[in-house]
């Protein structure tokens, strides 16, 4: 496990991406061996016994479903994966078992500076094995001092020789390494001479001892271990890209790409956790009535959980796609991601435990596995702070650079877009998004950006607003005439759609001005005298008034939770 400030990757390091049909097969597979391998019973099993299932993980990455070739190229036998690929897997594994999908991640993760910093020998020689034999890999980044600082790691890499030629000697301590005690290959970083430096050492090699497990509070069913690392000798040509100091780099590429799959990682905790939750409330019957006829359960527990549960779903993809496209600088938005969907994740788990009531606190109830498991994605890949700092600095800095135009812009989007597909909630979110090029107006005066967590909130803010801007998109996009839609389009989806991004709209609205009115009063900047006298953008009313209608939004919704699976996302290869 890691947690770390980053950037995104260079698509360059990226595949071109699968077809939708190779896609399906994909997601089809793994549902299959889901089905067949992981019941519910084996999974709590593997829970109560703190047990690694590395079979089962090594049969991921056999010949019949081969999930590790996602992250490798075509060159050496790979699927050449793009982003949104492995989002959409990275979704249905987690919802699978989110310690499973921990430990394929490892290897994506430690396989991932070999990718983007070795040589072409270095390539061909590691990534032709990983694919080929389907090996396990760990990443060893994490130390006992340096946390989510990887420039304050402490492990060595002294230059020596090996039988006569240029050689290594590692020395150090890693820990919450995933895979750590079952890997067969490590990716380790060390404080060469020339400064950070990325190694390969094979499992067995004389001085690599796998450590302490740790014992988690979840994700239990993923193998967590100290690496230790004493006068390993290694060959030179086992330094990643045989240039010294370029390890930060490499891991900078590595974390930045990793943030959007631990993102759809919480996604998929937090949907399987929400399924689970309506499927009992369908069922319990209490005061005569199936739960889900309460208004009281659907209003607080469900549909508010399910909407942000959509639009993490759609800003990841969006997210991904644009990776996909090409565009590099989306660092500020893939710590979005992560930040929205991980946190949201936890609270619809959370939730599901109080639907199931007296039984969510009960192990034999997967629920309650759930909501241990998910809580790791807030903190590994960079934790919620972590990217609370780079969403709220990197848009803080955005908007003063672009003297509000970033935020202007979406405003006169989403106005255009309501008008073009009037029922999707686009034009509540005008009035946020000009409320916050208002409020970051006062802000910069009283110099609230020097204050980390007025930059904490700009950034809970910015997670709903875009959030839910990204859905309202994508809400739109099936709000086609009905013989434009694809054939296996659900019936009455593009209305369920519509009205939960209305929802989650609404939601944005009053999170948007939650913080401004929070931030401008908590730190004096207006008094309430002042803000009560407010107009433009930043008056209440205007700002709240677009809040109005959600309960009878709701009420829709709910109407078709007895029968409908408001949780889906039909494809649409027209996309």
């Amino acid at each position: 496990m890691v947690a770390t400030n980053a950037t995104q990757p260079t698509p360059a390091t990226r595949g071109a991406g699968l077809d939708y049909e190779t896609r399906s097969l994909v997601l089809e597979s793994l549902k299959e061996f889901g089905r067949r391998e992981l019941p519910d019973e084996l999974l709590l099993k593997f829970d109560a016994e703190d047990h690694c299932p590395e079979d089962l993980i090594r049969q991921l990455f056999g010949p019949e479903i081969g999930l590790h070739l996602l992250f490798l190229p075509d060159e050496v036998g790979g699927m050449d994966a793009g982003a949104l690929d492995i989002c959409t897997v990275s979704e249905a594994l987690a919802a699978l078992d989110l310690g499973v999908a921990t430990s394929v991640l490892a290897t994506a993760l430690g396989t991932d500076p070999i990718l983007v910093g070795a040589t072409a020998a270095q390539r061909k020689r590691w990534l032709t094995r990983i694919a080929d034999e389907g090996l396990l890999v760990a990443y060893g980044v994490t130390e006992p001092g340096a946390g989510s600082n990887v420039a304050a790691i402490r492990s060595r890499a002294e230059p020596t020789t090996l039988d006569g030629k240029p050689a290594y000697r590692l020395n150090g301590q890693k820990c919450f390494i995933t895979n750590g005690s079952v890997a067969d290959l490590y990716t380790v970083l060390a404080n060469a001479p020339g400064g950070p430096s990325f190694f390969v050492v094979e499992k067995g090699t004389p001085g690599l001892t796998p450590g302490r497990k740790e014992e988690k509070h979840g994700i239990r069913a993923s193998d967590t271990a100290e690496v230790m690392l004493e006068d390993v000798l290694l060959p030179a040509d086992h330094l990643v890209g045989e240039v010294e100091g370029q390890g930060l780099a490499q891991a900078a590429k590595v974390f930045g790409y990793t943030r959007l799959m631990v993102a759809a990682f919480g996604l998929g905790a937090g949907v399987d956790a929400q399924r689970r939750a309506i499927e009992y409330a369908r069922e319990r019957v209490q005061f005569d009535t199936n739960l889900v006829s309460k208004q009281g359960l659907t209003h607080k527990l469900i549909l508010p959980h399910v909407t942000r549960l959509q639009a993490a779903r759609a800003y990841v993809q969006e997210i991904a796609c644009r990776i996909d496209a090409g565009e590099e600088e989306v660092q500020v938005e893939g710590s979005i991601a992560k930040l929205f969907a991980t946190e949201t994740g936890c609270q619809a788990a959370d939730a599901a435990v109080q639907v199931h009531g007296g039984y969510g606190y009960i192990r034999e109830y997967h629920v309650e596995k759930i909501r241990r498991d998910v809580r790791i994605t807030t903190i590994y890949e960079g934790t919620s702070e972590i990217n609370q700092e780079v969403a709220g600095r990197g848009r803080w800095s955005k908007m003063l650079i672009s003297r509000g135009k970033l935020y202007e812009d979406l405003a006169l989007e989403m106005k255009t877009l309501g008008e073009q597909s009037p029922g999707v909630g686009a034009t509540r979110l005008e009035g946020p998004a000009l409320a916050m090029v208002a409020m970051v107006a006062h802000a910069r005066k009283a110099r609230l950006g020097r204050q980390q967590h007025v930059i904490f909130e700009i950034a809970r803010a910015v997670a709903s607003l875009e959030t839910a801007a990204a859905f309202c998109r994508k809400a739109a996009r099936w709000q086609a005439p009905a013989d434009q839609l694809p054939e296996t389009t659900p019936e009455g989806w593009p209305t369920d759609i519509a009205a939960m991004a209305r929802v989650q709209a609404a939601e944005a609205c009053g999170v948007v001005a939650n913080v401004i009115f929070g931030v401008l009063a908590g730190t004096n900047t207006l008094d309430p005298e002042a803000i009560a006298n407010l107009d433009g953008a930043l008056h209440p009313g205007r700002l709240l008034g677009r809040m109005q209608g959600a309960i009878k939004d709701m009420d829709q919704l709910a109407a078709r939770l007895p029968t409908e699976d408001l949780l889906a996302d039909p494809p649409r290869t027209v996309d």
